[in-house]
């Protein structure tokens, strides 16, 4: 009998407008072959296994919104494997598009909740994981729901091995300060920033992502934390 799937309280849009006829045929199509599976009971994934050919290292970006940052990452280190995770279904059609048109083959996607795979993922299997502008959740009431968090690095400090790099990102000035205030409380995370332009500005190879973008027009300054596994 098969277990059944973790039940986990999800926050969030998992849809928006209704897909166009082209798109919705790439989720049909396209998803189902590079979807990461999710192991049952105790099993766990090791994710080098999903990549052929071969690749050097596994990089996470959780919440890949419309999948410009990955996609980007992911052409420009074609010997890196990418794990994009990412529940709404548009932004997930939307990097689809973009791996046809660039014809990549180094990613694989996970439109669901990040807790899914990382209850299954195995140790020391991560050299890089992204968390770029999530949802800030401002409601005092609604700060529970963000996904930075003490349980989310507990299974993070698990799968990263020693001495990788963990980026966040946010325009949010009281979730960056939780942020480092969860991680100040830790000593499985480092923040060693040499000066404030470490912080202020993103790192040499990044791209802008759409909601960078909207928070720089408005005139809203952008904080960029790069931590690394003890």
């Amino acid at each position: 009998m098969r277990e059944k799937k973790q039940k986990l309280n999800f926050y969030g849009r998992r849809k928006g407008r209704k897909l166009l006829q082209g798109r919705q045929a790439q989720i049909q199509e396209k998803l189902p072959r590079v979807l990461i599976p999710i192991c049952p009971g105790e099993e766990q994934l090791d994710p080098m296994s999903l990549f052929y050919p071969p690749v050097k290292d596994v990089w996470m970006e959780i919440g890949f919104g419309a999948g410009e940052h990955l996609a980007y990452h992911a052409s420009t280190n074609p010997d890196i494997g990418f794990l994009g995770i990412e529940p709404f279904i548009n932004g997930v059609a939307s990097l689809l598009s973009k791996m046809e048109r660039q014809d990549l083959n180094n990613v694989r996607l996970l439109n669901d909740d990040v807790r899914l795979l990382l209850c299954n993922l195995a140790s020391n299997s991560l050299g890089r994981v992204f968390i770029l502008f999530p949802d800030p959740w401002p409601k005092k009431k609604h700060r529970r729901r963000r996904l930075f968090s003490h349980a989310l690095l507990d299974k993070l400090s698990q799968q990263m091995r020693p001495h990788a790099e963990l980026r966040f990102a946010s325009d949010n000035m009281c979730y960056i300060r939780e942020v480092l205030e969860v991680v100040s409380n830790r000593n499985d995370f480092n923040w060693e920033p040499r000066r404030s332009k470490d912080w202020k500005k993103p790192p040499s190879d990044a791209i802008e992502t759409r909601y960078e973008s909207k928070a720089r027009k408005v005139g809203q300054p952008c904080v960029y934390l790069s931590f690394r596994k003890v």
